[in-house]
């Protein structure tokens, strides 16, 4: 049943008018593969004309919803936009505060991290994501948003003043 699901929703979801929504949070293969694939797909979306550094971006929320972003170039560097902060963004503005897992996909032939302003930026929302690193050839390492920024400044931090 969740398969078919998935593909009756899938198209909807490429033409960009509504995310994939899951029945349930838990990630399993089918569910990570998409996420996977989602990754892949928003790269070859990327503005990068400088760098030309392509990457995308995949974000699964508690719901079970994936929403994807790309990275966002522009000619005054300091205005342009990370992938996993346009997905993030996609999601909030969607009325989501609470994610599962974020796999991140690029041309480099080494697994990628996030930069520290987008950690921060994941930061906002807990500590207990899931990261999937990817390469090109479909590799994959997982790590913890804790584990990529130990001792982190976060909400919570602010009610203790």
């Amino acid at each position: 049943m969740l398969s078919n699901r998935i593909v009756q929703q899938q198209g909807k979801a490429e033409s960009g008018r509504l995310p994939i929504r899951f029945p349930c949070c838990v990630l399993g293969s089918e569910c990570l593969q998409l996420l996977l694939r989602r990754c892949r797909e928003a790269k070859d979306c990327a503005y990068c004309p400088y760098s030309r550094f392509p990457v995308g971006a995949a974000l699964l929320t508690a719901g079970g919803e994936i929403f994807s972003g790309c990275n966002v170039e522009n000619a005054c560097y300091s205005l342009g936009v990370c992938a996993e902060r346009t997905a993030i963004q996609k999601a909030i503005s969607e009325g989501h505060t609470r994610f599962r897992a974020m796999a991140i996909a690029s041309d480099m032939a080494d697994f990628i991290t996030p930069c520290g302003a987008c950690r921060q930026v994941m930061r906002e929302f807990g500590t207990d994501w899931d990261l999937y690193l990817t390469k090109p050839d479909g590799t994959y390492i997982v790590k913890t948003l804790q584990e990529l920024l130990p001792l982190s400044f976060g909400p919570e931090d602010l009610q203790k003043a």
